[in-house]
């Protein structure tokens, strides 16, 4: 049986490495970047379903622009952006990224995955 892979990209290794249990022990793959250039690396190489980045993150480039980027090159992969400092409404997003604000339920976070990847699954389908 296939485990949807999900790429968490988060700078707050504490933040990550809870989310990452909690993915893990829903039956997902998960994999971890600490910032977009190493998350840039993983989707060369690996396939993933879904994406959770933080806003905020160090080298310069933010999870929106790592959104805008998944958006163009990576159609299939919905994408939540999560932000304790930032709002953001739907039309500031590209088409299959979401906001959720910080701090978030652990297994909403997870429910919301399971959602868009069941939605993505439904739409290539058809």
């Amino acid at each position: 049986m296939y485990k949807c892979t999900v790429l968490i990209v988060e700078d707050e290794l504490l933040i990550r490495m809870v989310l990452a249990d909690t993915l893990d022990h829903e039956g997902y793959d998960v994999i971890e970047a600490g910032n977009v250039l190493e998350a840039i690396a993983v989707l060369g190489h690996r396939k993933v379903d879904a994406v959770i980045t933080d806003v905020d993150m160090p080298g310069g480039l933010s999870g929106l622009d790592l959104a805008r980027m998944i958006s163009s090159t990576h159609r299939n992969v919905p994408v939540i952006i999560a932000s304790g400092g930032h709002r953001f409404l739907p039309e500031e997003l590209s088409s299959d990224a979401v906001f959720i604000p910080k701090p978030y339920g652990m297994n909403a976070i997870a429910a919301l995955v399971g959602d868009m990847t069941a939605a993505v699954k439904r739409k290539m389908a058809s």
